[in-house]
């Protein structure tokens, strides 16, 4: 915290490539969503600037241990990730979803239909998906493509049968490529917490950042970006 309040900037670690908690903008070099917001917000709260620093999925961790950048935004809660950095407390979750091409409607109704030989599911290397793919269809084959690929494009391009994200991004991607589908599971899965990753050690800039979540959450900050960024619980 004490880098941050010097330095006037708040470093942000992300990918831009997860929507709608953070996408960038290639020609304009900004960023939008969610995250964005939040952060935004907290270095508002800071008085400082807030700087937002590319980085993928496959180093976003490294990012935040070699001092690259002094928080990311949202990401998925796992016991790997913990190993090596600190998170915040969660404000959010999300859940798991197959998607499909329209076109093989007829084929997949649920999570037991994509786990077969003959089929391929994507997923995007870095990602808490790509554990996922393996432990949900160990008789399937995989696609594991790494940015700035991802696992959508697969599926897109008829590499790959189906690709696996969270429901959030699911739900625009739908909307984006109106070739894709949502297969209509019985139930989503893995149900995980997202919050911030952050250096393990610094307990002092982690108790700052998950005081301010508490206080945002009591204001109703969270919510209202919810509504705004149209996620789904």
């Amino acid at each position: 915290m004490n880098d941050v309040l010097s330095s006037g900037v708040l470093k942000v670690g992300t990918t831009g490539d997860w929507n709608p908690m953070s996408m960038k903008d290639v020609a304009t070099n900004t960023y939008t969503g969610y995250d964005i917001d939040v952060m935004t917000a907290l270095a508002t709260d800071l008085g400082v600037t807030v700087e937002f620093v590319p980085t993928d999925w496959k180093t976003l961790v490294a990012g935040v241990t070699a001092g690259t950048y002094h928080i990311t935004g949202s990401a998925s809660i796992s016991p790997a990730r913990a190993k090596a950095a600190g998170y915040s407390n969660s404000y959010f979750s999300l859940a798991t979803v197959p998607l499909i091409n329209k076109k093989d409607a007829e084929l997949f109704k649920d999570w037991a239909d994509l786990d077969k030989p003959e089929v391929t599911v994507a997923a995007t290397l870095g990602t808490t998906q790509e554990k996922q793919v393996k432990e949900f269809f160990p008789n399937a084959k995989y696609s594991i493509v790494e940015a700035p690929a991802r696992d959508f494009q697969e599926v897109l391009s008829g590499r790959a049968t189906a690709h696996i994200t969270s429901n959030v991004e699911a739900n625009k991607l739908v909307a984006q490529y109106l070739e894709l589908m949502i297969v209509p599971v019985s139930a989503p899965r893995a149900k995980t917490p997202v919050a911030m990753l952050m250096p393990q050690g610094d307990q002092v800039w982690i108790n700052y950042v998950n005081t301010w979540i508490t206080l945002k959450q009591e204001a109703g900050l969270f919510d209202e970006l919810a509504v705004k960024w149209q996620l789904s619980n």
